[in-house]
């Protein structure tokens, strides 16, 4: 009769876990939500967790009391792993939430991922795999088309790391930055793609297989999990991160403006430039320098120190980023002029 109880009580306890996890999958994951159940549903999603830096152990709590011990943004996570779960096609994740700086840091993460353990693993398990005896030249071949490979992601991922990532990071820090380059992201993020879809083909097509090989087939596996890693890391860079830093970059390029408005407003009316003042302006935009400036105006290099001691007088403003952001805004260059 307690075998019978217990049974029945067991049958029941998986059958309600059954309906949550039903309901979790037809509709997008929420902050009420428990995490267990999230993480049972798409096994993709515990890589999201470690590059949040959230860890395995959090029991039957939610997704919004896990974010908070472990000083996650919600709001982030939610829409990262919807995506993953959704798709951009099939639903559009909504980025005017998301935490740009913690978005950030998880591209990070996943990049010191792929660059620090998931490649050097697949090249370590593909060299055991692989009959690399002098008879046969393609496993040479193979191993050199993914270690092409992988320089290309590295060279890839270096450039996002030290380039855009550095731009990022200024833009959350406030500070002035040339607001173009962040469209570069997804450049070279096709051909990443589809070397790795030739990668496997060069194994199904061609390597001379002449018994089962479990190894070799555990290496597959993995470049398919890493393929697909790889898709979602890239799609998260274009359609969650990108969009994210336009509206950031929107939001500093607005506070600039303001600022510059207010220094207008407050300088007195004979405080205004000069039409000589106002040339130099421009030069200074453009990054020329004094010695320039002097050469392209036909003055003396003290002329020019004395004007743009004058200049930063009336504006207020001490900075070449600062005039920059001033000739901008009053229109007195384009951003395609300007040399930041």
């Amino acid at each position: 009769m307690k075998k019978d109880i217990c049974f029945l009580e067991n049958r029941r306890k998986w059958r309600n876990f059954a309906v949550d996890n039903v309901k979790i999958m037809a509709d997008q994951y929420k902050s009420s939500d428990k995490l267990s159940y999230v993480i049972s549903n798409d096994y993709r999603l515990l890589q999201v967790m470690s590059r949040f830096g959230i860890s395995l152990g959090f029991g039957e709590k939610t997704i919004n009391e896990v974010c908070r011990e472990c000083g996650v943004d919600a709001d982030t996570f939610l829409t990262v792993i919807n995506y993953v779960k959704d798709g951009a096609v099939n639903r559009p994740q909504r980025v005017d939430a998301v935490d740009v700086k913690q978005i950030l840091s998880y591209l990070k993460k996943t990049h010191e991922y792929f660059l620090g353990y998931l490649m050097p693993n697949i090249r370590f398990h593909l060299l055991n795999a692989i009959d690399c005896s002098v008879k046969n030249e393609i496993p040479f071949l193979v191993l050199k088309f993914f270690d092409e490979y992988v320089e290309e992601v590295r060279k890839h991922m270096d450039y996002e790391d030290n380039t855009v990532f550095g731009y990022v990071q200024k833009l959350i820090d406030g500070e002035p930055a040339q607001i173009e380059n962040v469209h570069l992201l997804s450049k070279h993020h096709d051909s990443m793609e589809n070397k790795l879809k030739e990668l496997k083909n060069l194994f199904m097509q061609y390597y001379p297989q002449t018994e089962i090989n479990e190894k070799l087939n555990s290496v597959i596996i993995s470049i398919y999990q890493a393929e697909e890693d790889l898709s979602i890391h890239c799609l998260v860079e274009d359609y969650i991160f990108t969009p994210a830093v336009r509206r950031l970059e929107h939001q500093v390029r607005t506070k600039q403006q303001s600022r510059v408005k207010d220094v207008q407003q407050q300088a007195p009316a004979e405080e205004q430039l000069s039409d000589r003042e106002r040339e130099i302006v421009v030069c200074v935009a453009k990054g020329l320098s004094n010695k320039e400036i002097a050469d392209k105006l036909y003055l003396s290099v003290n002329t020019v120190t004395t004007h743009r001691r004058n200049i930063a007088r009336k504006l207020q403003i001490h900075s070449p980023a600062g005039i920059t952001i001033y000739a901008i805004v009053n229109k007195l260059v384009t951003l395609s002029e300007v040399n930041v």
